[in-house]
């Protein structure tokens, strides 16, 4: 057994109990024990974490602890350049797709909107999101820290806020996607591309007053429903305006 000490920057202590919370925190490890196993143990799920130092140096996840150290566990970082570091993750995702979990039907669906790649299915238990990530280079998004602690889950996002809007503008932040934003690319029901398609192929599923009123019409190839600037797509307009005010 060997002694450690540790101290979680910023958003991080969250996750710790109120003692341990902006303070350096003296622990017992095993003498096998890594920095991963550590930050966990402590509460704080390794998919939170963007740099590790142990006696000021930069380590990764796979670090041994020894008598003494000093370990320092930092959040992602938004606005310091800290290349010359190494970040705990080998590869960054080069395209942010996600998968939410059964309780983020309505974030999903908000992510949908927006262009976002997300997979959702309220009976998706932890292993399919697990596979799913592990499969699809998939950023976990979820209210249950034990997952985002499953080993083979390299990234994951702790979703703080309750409600849908809330959570939607939080990972908008966190993950600088405003400029990514590509609102009504995606099916809201299926998550699939959609694309235009001519009036004239579908105006005899149209309803009278959205064929008297509509020209612009786009559709979904897995589900195959047809899509217009009807009334909910100027529900949805205001709603990114409020959620996306530098579109």
């Amino acid at each position: 057994m060997v002694s450690a000490s540790f101290r979680f920057y910023e958003e991080l202590n969250d996750f710790l109990v109120p003692a341990n919370r902006y303070r350096d925190v003296t622990v017992p490890c095993a003498r096998a024990a890594t920095v991963k196993h550590m930050i966990e143990a402590l509460g704080v799920p390794h998919t939170e974490v963007e740099l590790v130092l142990v006696n000021g140096e930069s380590v990764g996840f796979d670090r041994l602890l020894d008598e003494g150290d000093r370990v320092s566990v930092y959040p992602r970082f938004e606005t310091f350049d800290i290349t010359p570091l190494l970040r705990v993750r080998e590869h960054p995702l080069r395209v942010m797709r996600f998968v939410a979990d059964a309780h983020l039907g309505g974030l999903a669906r908000l992510l949908r909107m927006t262009g976002f790649d997300t997979l959702y299915d309220n009976n998706f238990a932890d292993e399919d999101i697990e596979a799913i990530a592990a499969h699809d280079g998939r950023v976990v998004l979820t209210r249950d820290r034990e997952l985002l602690k499953r080993r083979t889950i390299t990234h994951g996002c702790y979703v703080h806020a309750l409600k849908p809007e809330l959570q939607f503008a939080e990972i908008l932040a966190r993950l600088d996607l405003a400029r990514s934003a590509r609102p009504f690319t995606l099916c809201l029901a299926c998550n699939a591309p959609l694309h235009a398609i001519d009036k004239a192929s579908v105006v005899h599923l149209l309803p009278e007053g959205v064929r008297e009123r509509h020209t612009r019409f786009s559709t979904c190839d897995v589900c195959r429903r047809v899509f217009w600037e009807g009334t909910h797509w100027v529900k949805m307009q205001a709603l990114l305006g409020r959620l996306l005010p530098e579109r």
